[in-house]
This record gives C-alpha cells, structure tokens and sequence, in this order.
C-alpha cells in the first residue's frame, strides 16, 4: 500500500502532521493508528507498532510538503539530546606545592 494512494483517505489532522513533519520516517502510534484505520489491507508496522514510510511514501510527503510552501528543516551538525547539560571543560589542575 503506499501513502500516495491512500492519501485522501486521510483526515486533515494526519495529512497536516505528515506535511509539517516531512523528514519523518517512522509515523509515532498515535498517527500509525490512525493510518491504519480503514486500510483496505494490513500496514506493515516495526515491532513498536509503528509504520516504517517508504522510500516513495517519503518523496511523496517530501514533495507535498514542498507545494505547500511547507519549510523542510534539515537536522544541524550539532546533535544533542533535548535533557542532557553540556558537558563541562574539565581541566586536570596541577598539585600545589
């Protein structure tokens, strides 16, 4: 099944999601469920329960979001996670004499 095809099936709640969210690869549960929701036929999910996009489903959400004057923000190089402190300059001290 591809994203393509079932698109106007969607509600606007998850097509909206899918444009503002276009370098997602993995839909979280909340929108995997409502993905799923009256397929015509059983979505392949990971063992989390979520639905893994395609390739074409990818350039598909890529591409709609790009009509829609939707801004595609790329990760930056600086990679931290969202609870950690930055870690302090450790500086070895001489001993006093």
């Amino acid at each position: 099944m591809s994203l393509k095809d079932e698109w106007d099936r969607l509600d606007s709640e998850t097509r909206t999601w899918l444009l503002e969210n276009p370098a997602c690869l993995v839909l979280p549960s909340a929108i995997s469920a409502k993905f799923s929701r009256g397929a015509p036929e059983d979505i392949g999910r990971d063992p989390d329960g979520q639905v893994v996009l395609s390739r074409e489903d990818h350039d598909f959400v890529r591409e709609k979001a790009e009509a829609a004057g939707k801004p595609i923000r790329f990760p930056t190089r600086d990679y931290r996670f969202f609870d950690t402190a930055p870690l302090p300059v450790m500086r070895r001290v001489p001993p006093e004499k």
